[in-house]
C-alpha cells in the first residue's frame, strides 16, 4: 500500500481539462449504493445557485484519486431557518481507497468551512454494511439523531485551527 504525501495532494476545480478524469472516478461496486456517480454530482452542482456546491477533483501528484463535493449554506429545512455546510459527496477511486485520500478530503472541506467562518461540518451516510459509517465515525463525526432521505446525518464540530507560534 502506498502512503500519501501531503505535499503531493491537492484539490482541483473541475475544468474541461480534468472533466474526463473526474467523471472516470469509480468506487467499489459494493459501495455504489452509497454514493452517486460523479456525473450526477456535477449535474447537481450545475443546477444549484452559484456558491452552494463546491465540486473538486482530488489529485495525488498527477493521478486523479477521488472526487468530493461540498455544500455551503444550504437551506436545510427549506424555510430559511437553518443553514448548514458540509460534505455532499465523496467518491474515492476503488483502487485508491485506504490511502488517506478520504481523510484528506474531509480535512480540506473542514478547512474551507472554517475559512468561510463556519464551525460545523455536516455529512449524511447510508447505514449498513459497505457504507461509510465507520469511516465518518472514526474521523469524529457524531450522529445528530436526524435522517435525510433515509440517510444518517452526522456532524463534526470544527475547532479553530491553531495559529502558528512565534518565537
Amino acid at each position: 500500500m502506498t502512503s500519501t504525501s501531503a505535499s503531493a495532494l491537492r484539490l482541483e476545480e473541475i475544468t474541461p481539462r480534468n472533466f474526463e478524469a473526474a467523471t472516470g472516478i469509480r468506487v467499489r461496486p459494493e459501495q455504489e449504493f452509497a454514493v452517486s456517480p460523479v456525473m450526477q454530482s456535477l449535474a447537481e452542482a450545475y443546477v444549484h445557485p452559484a456558491g452552494v456546491a463546491w465540486p473538486r477533483l482530488i489529485v495525488d501528484g498527477d493521478r486523479p484519486v477521488g472526487f468530493l463535493m461540498a455544500f455551503f449554506d444550504i437551506d436545510w429545512r427549506g424555510d430559511g431557518t437553518l443553514l448548514r455546510s458540509g460534505l455532499w459527496r465523496l467518491n474515492i477511486a476503488a483502487q485508491e481507497q485506504g490511502r488517506g485520500y478520504g481523510r484528506f478530503a474531509v480535512e480540506s472541506v473542514a478547512a474551507e468551512i472554517r475559512r468561510r467562518g463556519g464551525d460545523q461540518l455536516y455529512v449524511t451516510w447510508h447505514p449498513g454494511p459497505n457504507g461509510p459509517e465507520n469511516f465518518y465515525l472514526g474521523l469524529g463525526f457524531r450522529p445528530t439523531g436526524e435522517t435525510s432521505e433515509g440517510e444518517t446525518v452526522g456532524v463534526l464540530e470544527l475547532t479553530p485551527e491553531a495559529a502558528p507560534e512565534h518565537g
